[in-house]
């Protein structure tokens, strides 16, 4: 149970909470783990077999307050919220935003900026562990690229040096594999369908990212698929393609590179296709799975709140933030940086 941002995040399976005196109590296991007064709090976030109780629910919805519902790996199931709905309001500015040039390009901006600057510090890790003279190059071609950033007021061109960040981090990225034959070789990023083990490991956690990220976009009230960084495309979930840049490496890279380099999955775990492409066998996508619930349940620091956080919880804590300043309640999107 977390208070974060005037939200009440729930993640305690079975947990029961009830309103008692306009109080928020949150049980679990018969004993109460958190009181924390209504008025403190936006929304309540419950995640899993969560138990909120009905009377909390409608005084929620009776003062604008929304309770949003998600399955325990963070999928978005519901939420529940009363007459005065602002989600028409918030998803206008973000409309708004998205078709006003200069917003568009300040927003990608500071989201590439953190994608860049995250990669950067995984690559130093990796050059100082391992001494990668590659490594490190790679990760200095990035601070080159950050530092061009700010002059650059064109969304394209912005696109253009994220694409070139992103083929050198690439290209490199078999350096940061450890082990050594040829199951786990990697000679670049390739998609739809994945050519290689590696590969198919990288799209696979991709998606379940992208997955959480629309849990988080549509738990604030964010239309996913209406974007600043990625080009608008029908089906596609183009803001939620934005927030996971910010995590790619420090999250989902380094997640596929521990299991590799740690041989948590083996060569078995995956199964060729027709065509060459490759995917994950059923023992695979459960071990991934697993290791991935794992990750999300480790705190890190968060540095806008000077605090650990779950990291299962920061693709939620970055929408609303992004929804903050939206509304144009904080001048600047703040993105994630480790």
């Amino acid at each position: 149970m977390r208070e974060l941002l005037n939200t009440l995040y729930i993640q305690a399976q079975d947990a029961y909470a009830h309103l008692k005196n306009d109080t928020v109590i949150v049980e679990h296991d018969g004993e109460i783990k958190l009181r924390v007064p209504l008025h403190h709090i936006s929304s309540v976030y419950a995640f899993g077999i969560v138990h909120v109780s009905q009377p909390l629910m409608k005084k929620c919805a009776e003062d604008g307050k929304s309770v949003v519902l998600l399955e325990e790996t963070g999928r978005f199931k519901a939420r529940v919220t009363g007459k005065a709905n602002g989600n028409i309001l918030l998803r206008r500015d973000q409309w708004l935003a998205h078709f006003s040039a200069p917003v568009t390009t300040e927003i990608a901006k500071r989201m590439i900026a953190a994608k860049l600057q995250n990669t950067r510090q995984v690559l130093l890790r990796y050059a100082r562990d391992h001494d990668s003279p590659e490594t490190r190059e790679c990760a200095e071609i990035h601070a080159i690229i950050l530092g061009q950033l700010e002059a650059i007021q064109d969304i394209d061109v912005l696109r253009g040096h994220e694409g070139i960040a992103a083929q050198h981090y690439f290209e490199n990225f078999r350096h940061l594999i450890r082990i050594a034959g040829r199951d786990f070789s990697f000679n670049g990023r390739t998609r739809r369908p994945p050519r290689d083990r590696v590969n198919t490991l990288l799209s696979f956690l991709y998606s379940i990212g992208t997955t959480d990220c629309v849990g988080a976009l549509e738990g604030v009230g964010l239309d996913p698929q209406c974007g600043f960084l990625h080009v608008l495309r029908p089906g596609r979930p183009a803001l939620a393609l934005d927030l996971i840049e910010e995590f790619r490496s420090v999250i989902f890279d380094r997640l596929a590179l521990r299991m590799i380099n740690r041989r948590e999955l083996v060569a078995s775990d995956f199964e060729g296709r027709p065509g060459g492409a490759w995917s994950l066998t059923a023992d695979g996508r459960r071990k991934v799975f697993s290791a991935y619930q794992q990750r999300k349940k480790e705190e890190v620091p968060h540095p806008l709140l000077k605090s650990k956080v779950p990291v299962g919880l920061l693709f939620h804590l970055q929408a609303r933030l992004l929804a903050r300043h939206l509304r144009g309640d904080v001048p600047h999107y703040t993105p994630y940086l480790v």
